[in-house]
């Protein structure tokens, strides 16, 4: 998860200067616009010497309160283990609120900045016994929306869910989203 973080700057920054237009001039769907999602996000799990890489499927609605300011709530379940040392590490679901900070551009690439908090439920099975913790925290990252229809877009983002002393949790996500 290295990488996604340098890739994560770089993106941040060329975007930066794409420039920005009227809000009414990119906001398809107009102020109170709904919509939904799903993802795919490759998670990385670190905690001491573990370093698991699962996958899970996600969802979510929101509505752009703004052009700017868009609201909205996740969840997901895990759906791709990782085996370590004997030990299967997984990310059993998640759910959490979030605000998207949308930068308004003449491009059909909408960059933005997510701010939320999260609860992660995770679980590590041995042959000795399961484990599962929860746990929440302040969870922040950036992605990309993808115009590729007036209702429809891909979208590319970085998050770090949780992070504490013993353990942190990132995902690269790639979806969809649906406006309405």
């Amino acid at each position: 998860m290295k990488h996604a973080r340098s890739l994560a700057v770089v993106f941040a920054s060329s975007l930066a200067a794409a420039g920005t237009v009227s809000a009414q001039d990119m906001y398809k769907s107009g102020v109170g616009g709904l919509y939904t999602g799903l993802n795919y996000t490759f998670m990385s799990l670190e905690s001491g010497n573990a370093d698991a890489d699962v996958g899970t499927l996600s969802a979510k609605v929101g509505v752009m309160a703004t052009p700017f300011l868009g609201i909205e709530a996740r969840g997901g379940f895990g759906v791709d283990d990782d085996r370590i040392g004997g030990v299967d590490y997984s990310l059993d679901n998640f759910f959490g609120g979030y605000a998207t900070f949308n930068l308004v551009n003449e491009s059909p690439i909408t960059p933005y900045a997510v701010l939320g908090f999260t609860r992660v439920e995770i679980e590590a099975d041995s042959p000795f016994g399961t484990a599962t913790e929860d746990e929440s925290d302040v969870s922040y990252g950036i992605g990309m929306n993808m115009e590729f229809a007036p209702n429809l877009s891909g979208n590319l983002e970085y998050m770090r869910y949780y992070e504490d002393s013993d353990a942190e949790i990132d995902g690269l996500g790639v979806g969809i989203q649906f406006n309405f």
